[in-house]
């Protein structure tokens, strides 16, 4: 956090989860489903090697790979997670990463370096609990939280 003129900045890195669990593309969605409940998250960045590949939350799990029937024993979690990532960097400004996630509807957004190593996650829940602005933390929530409709037909 920084001060200029009166004013205080936050940037991602002030209030990020840092060093968070991860898992790799080859593991077994089994694995993966383990792992989430293990260490009690709904959420895993995936890696190939050390780069942040794609992600995948519980619900991916049940959507994707249970009701389709998938042998999640022997299936890789690279078939159904999702590798059309929004990221930041740990310099992003909160309010930057914050409207990214409201204009995107995500509520949790990895953190990368500049080698596009994983370097933490930002929440909602960050946002929420850390954050010096809490009317901001509040319109993200609602923005994010706010369903989707389907559009009307003329």
């Amino acid at each position: 956090m920084r001060k200029i003129k009166g004013v205080f900045f936050v940037n991602v890195s002030d209030i990020m989860t840092k060093n968070p669990e991860s898992a790799q593309v080859t593991d077994s969605i089994m694995n993966i489903a383990s792992m989430m409940r293990d260490i009690d998250v709904g959420f895993m960045p995936i890696l190939d090697g050390n780069i942040l590949i794609g992600v995948v939350t519980d619900r991916d799990i049940v959507i994707r790979a249970v009701a389709d029937g998938m042998d999640i024993e022997n299936t890789s979690v690279g078939e159904i997670m999702s590798s059309d990532l929004h990221v930041v960097s740990p310099d992003t400004d909160l309010d930057e990463a914050a409207h990214i996630m409201e204009e995107f509807k995500i509520r949790r957004l990895p953190v990368v370096d500049q080698d596009g190593l994983l370097v933490g996650i930002l929440s909602l829940g960050d946002i929420a609990v850390r954050s010096q602005n809490i009317e901001e933390a509040g319109e993200v929530l609602e923005q994010v939280s706010e369903p989707s409709r389907p559009e009307m037909a003329a």
